[in-house]
């Protein structure tokens, strides 16, 4: 089912020309500073991937990838990517990235399953981005050093835009909250996962929400991750597990939180054996990432990925996604948000 959020006497501060010209200059500034914050290459990614060689990402297990047969390859079924998280660390070792050094790519996918709203679409547009580690830095204070760089990369992105456009006040806060998820769950006990998200963020501005994934002190998980790309059982802070993530700001368009990114350490081979074994899923050891994970032709890495699309509409103070990329709406979807002001590219 789609969903609308109404923003009360929502107006666009910008018109289509100024909006096109700001998501132009806000991807090109980001990118670079990104690069290098993290000493990240750019490489060219892949629209679609062969099914069965556990190369496209889960995402929570449940989704559905879009398939279609290739005529020359005896109709063999390829499926379009719902992200790049595992054919990322695969690039690493194909192309010889040293620790310290990784990569970064524009990836597009279509994720069918979507709830279609003001903040999801059917089209994802992200950077993906991936860099090699050694053993030393898979802590959680490495993660939050990684963290706090690609913020910084955020924090200047938006005073160039505010440099542009002197109407969009920057909103951002100056310093990112840590927090782990059963330390939220403790703290709002009588919320759920996505009601705390709202609470914490709107205390701080900018949170990031450690061990996603994980089974928190209730035996719920404060959000699902397929369990072989990101590590999150490994204890980390205050011997609480979890070496991923979600960055997360508060919009005060929508009011609400608001998820720009969400990355982590990877599994290492203990890890994924765990994982798996957790969520009953030992059967992928037989696909060929895992065969290659397993079998130490992988490097050790930490990556991430941090939404084009999500971010403009932050910026340029969007009350709908819709509003920064083209995709296919509700028709009545469509007509309410023509009659709110908000409009849909």
């Amino acid at each position: 089912m789609s969903y609308l959020i109404r923003p009360e006497g929502y107006k666009p501060l910008l018109d289509l020309k100024q909006t096109e010209l700001g998501i132009k200059q806000i991807k090109e500034f980001f990118q670079s500073n990104l690069s290098s914050e993290l000493r990240l290459r750019r490489v060219t990614a892949p629209l679609f991937v062969l099914k069965g060689t556990g190369i496209n990402d889960d995402l929570n297990g449940v989704e559905r990838a879009v398939t279609f047969p290739i005529k020359d390859l005896g109709d063999a079924r390829a499926e379009v990517v719902h992200s790049l998280a595992k054919w990322k660390r695969v690039t690493l070792a194909d192309y010889g990235i040293e620790p310290g050094y990784g990569i970064y790519t524009d990836m597009n996918a279509i994720r069918a399953d979507e709830e279609l709203g003001n903040m999801h679409s059917l089209y994802v547009d992200q950077w993906d981005w991936e860099r090699v580690i050694t053993p030393a830095d898979r802590t959680v204070e490495f993660l939050k050093e990684i963290v706090r760089r690609i913020y910084a990369a955020m924090i200047r992105t938006e005073y160039m835009v505010y440099e542009m456009y002197p109407q969009m006040k920057p909103r951002m806060a100056p310093t990112l909250h840590f927090i782990h998820a059963e330390e939220l769950r403790q703290l709002y006990p009588d919320l759920e996962p996505k009601e705390r998200e709202h609470a914490i963020c709107e205390k701080y501005g900018s949170v990031f929400v450690i061990g996603i994934g994980c089974k928190l002190g209730d035996g719920k998980k404060h959000d699902g991750r397929a369990p072989d790309y990101d590590d999150y059982t490994t204890p980390g802070l205050n011997d609480l597990p979890g070496l991923n993530g979600d960055l997360l700001i508060w919009n005060d368009v929508l009011r609400r939180s608001f998820e720009l990114s969400s990355m982590g350490i990877r599994v290492d081979k203990a890890a994924l054996l765990r994982q798996l074994n957790e969520e009953g899923q030992e059967r992928r050891l037989e696909l060929y990432f895992h065969k290659r994970l397993m079998g130490d032709t992988l490097p050790l890495s930490i990556g991430g990925g941090i939404g084009q699309s999500r971010l403009c509409m932050f910026y340029l103070r969007k009350a709908h996604i819709g509003e920064i990329q083209a995709s296919i709406w509700p028709e009545e979807m469509r007509a309410e948000c023509a009659r709110m002001e908000i409009h849909l590219i």
